[in-house]
């Protein structure tokens, strides 16, 4: 009940700032937006598929890092990075993959953790990508999203369907995903879950919000045969990790079945299913570990 409390506070937070901002641009928000551009050769050219994670909102890459030192413990990994994101969509990045790099990790850091505008997160996340293919000439990713990370996944599939030259998403992880929104009324009715959402067994809801149906030209979009994806979920009861509804995060199914290689639900119960603790929980690190990397 403490976590939900925080959360809807911070949700308040997020609107209020939307607001202001609309209202009265800051300094970084009437820059010009930046786009990384793609180099001809790249820097250096490495044979590997960097494994990208993205955090949630009002939160940072150390959002991230549980799962990240899991992934290095059980000695998957033995390069790990940090991409850090401004406002404007600037990349720096921090740390040098190797030459010898084995599955190399990039932490995603947001500048912006309240960004409600979420073809900004698509844009975040393409220039994440060009950055890394501009040094190392990737030609796959792998993408983890917590939360609201997930969106950063989604709208960069859309805003880049239609590059053959951008990498190929390998394999795509969500955890606690609110796809079809998220039920809090403090919310914008574009991000807002629909009330009394459910969905059939093929994940498609019986209601849907605008972004969702935004989202859904991923039906068509989405790499063919390409992209094997990871659905993890937590239910401390009711259906729900405290945060998102199960029925929201199911709704993925419905956007990538028809296109993705393959699509599996993993569902995560006990009072460590809470939405918060999910990139904490030993069995959610266990089964990102196995998917993305041992099989």
């Amino acid at each position: 009940m403490k976590n939900k409390l925080v959360f809807v506070l911070a949700l308040l937070v997020i609107v209020l700032t939307g607001c202001t901002t609309q209202d009265k641009p800051n300094q970084a928000d009437a820059a010009p937006k930046y786009y990384v551009e793609k180099r001809q050769t790249p820097k250096t050219n490495l044979n590997v598929i960097p494994t990208l994670f993205f955090h949630g909102g009002l939160s940072n890459y150390k959002g991230e890092e549980n799962m990240v030192k899991a992934a290095q413990k059980a000695g998957v990994t033995n390069s790990i990075i940090r991409a850090n994101v401004d406002a404007n969509g600037k990349v720096k990045l921090i740390g040098t993959i190797s030459k010898n790099a084995i599955n190399p990790i990039v932490e995603v850091n947001y500048r912006n953790n309240v960004q409600l505008d979420f073809k900004e997160h698509g844009r975040y996340a393409r220039n994440v990508v060009q950055t890394l293919q501009n040094e190392y000439g990737i030609k796959k990713v792998n993408m983890v999203g917590h939360s609201l990370g997930n969106i950063s996944i989604m709208y960069y599939l859309l805003q880049t369907a239609h590059d053959p030259e951008m990498p190929k998403l390998n394999k795509q992880v969500s955890i606690g995903g609110h796809f079809d929104g998220l039920a809090f009324k403090q919310l914008p009715i574009a991000i807002r879950q629909p009330s009394n959402l459910h969905v059939d067994a093929e994940g498609k809801p019986n209601k849907t919000n605008s972004t969702y149906r935004e989202m859904m030209k991923l039906r068509t979009l989405y790499p063919n045969k390409q992209t094997s994806v990871l659905n993890i979920i937590g239910n401390i009861g009711g259906n729900s990790d405290g945060i998102v509804k199960n029925a929201s995060s199911l709704s993925l199914e419905y956007l990538v079945e028809p296109m993705a290689k393959s699509y599996r639900v993993v569902k995560i119960v006990g009072k460590n299913a809470e939405h918060g603790q999910l990139t904490y929980n030993k069995q959610v690190e266990k089964e990102i570990i196995k998917f993305l990397w041992l099989q």
